[in-house]
């Protein structure tokens, strides 16, 4: 008897040359790549579901996917990590499917380009999903300061340093409020603009800047939007305060310009199954 097994499959990405996660016509996207390369090591139409939307050129450290593959029996735990040689280990040895777990990983790996990497599959219940059971997302994003081949499309460069001090005591006043209309692309067809925030900080790293943000869930866009009035901030371009009266507004063309996509990653997905 065939079942049908729910898999949780974690990546990481270079979001340089994709416009984004999402699959979408007449443009590549890293989900449309990860089925395709999935489809064919399973030997069955694979199509994923994804934890949230990326822009184009952002990157990933860590994105769950879900996806149903049909398998001889049902598994319900154990997870298969890939380690830093490339090796696959079992967590916890999972019943027996249509194919050998230890070359699953290998085997999608060996079919994704080289800015795609599988790192993780994990067999979960029938109704878990990659989106809507994240209780907490993460972002970072990245600036430097001085030329450097190595940072290009991986941190925003910027000539001057700003304020650091005045972005964070802005930043604290992000976790004060709920609704982020004023951060949020227009007309996303979303129930709900608000978000909790329970960590806004710039961290100075080696010379350069790491804004660390986590939420319960995030707007398209919102992040990179953030960031553009932090900046505006730190330039002494408005007050701290001032963003009081940006959020309040729910006004997208109040904040700051939306800061470039290169240096903004995903970071971390929390699920409480996980």
């Amino acid at each position: 008897m065939v079942h049908t097994q729910r898999f949780f499959i974690e990546i990481a990405f270079n979001g340089t040359p994709y416009h984004g996660w999402q699959a979408q016509p007449n443009a590549v996207a890293v989900q449309e790549v990860l089925d395709k390369a999935m489809s064919t090591v399973f030997r069955q139409a694979i199509e994923t579901v994804g934890c949230g939307r990326t822009d184009t050129g952002v990157h990933a450290r860590q994105l769950f996917a879900h996806f149903d593959a049909a398998a001889q029996q049902p598994i319900v735990d154990g997870s298969w990590f890939m380690d830093e040689g490339g090796q696959v280990e079992l967590d916890e040895k999972p019943s027996t499917i249509n194919y050998e777990p230890l070359t699953l990983l290998r085997s999608i790996n060996a079919l994704l380009p080289h800015d795609i990497a599988a790192k993780r599959l994990i067999p979960v219940h029938a109704e878990a999903h990659a989106r809507f059971d994240a209780t907490e997302r993460s972002y970072e994003y990245r600036i430097h300061f001085e030329k450097d081949p190595f940072l290009h499309n991986f941190s925003w460069q910027l000539r001057d340093v700003p304020d650091v001090g005045l972005m964070n005591e802005a930043a604290k006043i992000l976790m004060e409020y709920i609704d982020f209309s004023c951060f949020s692309k227009s007309n996303t067809q979303v129930k709900t603009n608000n978000c909790k925030i329970t960590r806004a900080e710039w961290v100075e790293q080696d010379g350069k800047l790491v804004f660390h943000i986590t939420a319960d869930r995030f707007l398209r866009n919102m992040v990179r939007a953030i960031v553009g009035t932090l900046m505006m901030v730190g330039k002494k371009e408005i007050e701290p305060e001032s963003v009081r009266e940006i959020i309040n507004s729910k006004n997208r063309s109040n904040a700051g310009t939306s800061v470039p996509a290169c240096g903004l990653y995903l970071t971390a997905i929390k699920y409480p199954y996980l």
